[in-house]
């Protein structure tokens, strides 16, 4: 059964950077796309970053553009979310997902890894 994972998360100071991984456990996956959402204490999940399969075309929420990028592995389902600049308001539990193809939308969804930033 197609998983993804996450890895990457932990605890770090107001400004510094992270890199997120997400890799898919069962071998390659057929997808649409690929992205990240996260979701803090309190409030409901949200968009972060996600990147086209096809053509590579990558969007991002407002919030996160200009300090978030997010890339792929030419070969897997393998992404990367690099995080620079961060802020306490990035700290939240961060999901990778994947729209496979047939699917209407982000259908597979990983367990999360949690970024937390201190001020």
């Amino acid at each position: 059964q197609a998983q993804l994972v996450e890895s990457g998360g932990g605890l770090v100071q107001s400004g510094a950077s992270l890199r997120l991984s997400c890799a898919a456990s069962a071998g390659t996956i057929a997808v649409y796309a690929m992205g990240w959402f996260r979701q803090a204490p309190g409030k409901e999940r949200e968009f972060v970053a996600s990147m086209r399969w096809s053509g590579g075309t990558t969007y991002y929420a407002d919030s996160v553009k200009g300090r978030f990028s997010i890339s792929r592995e030419k070969v897997g389902n393998t992404i990367y979310l690099q995080m620079n600049s961060l802020k306490p308001e990035d700290t939240a539990v961060y999901y990778c997902t994947a729209q496979r193809v047939g699917a209407r939308q982000y259908d597979l969804w990983g367990q999360g890894t949690q970024v937390t930033v201190s001020s």
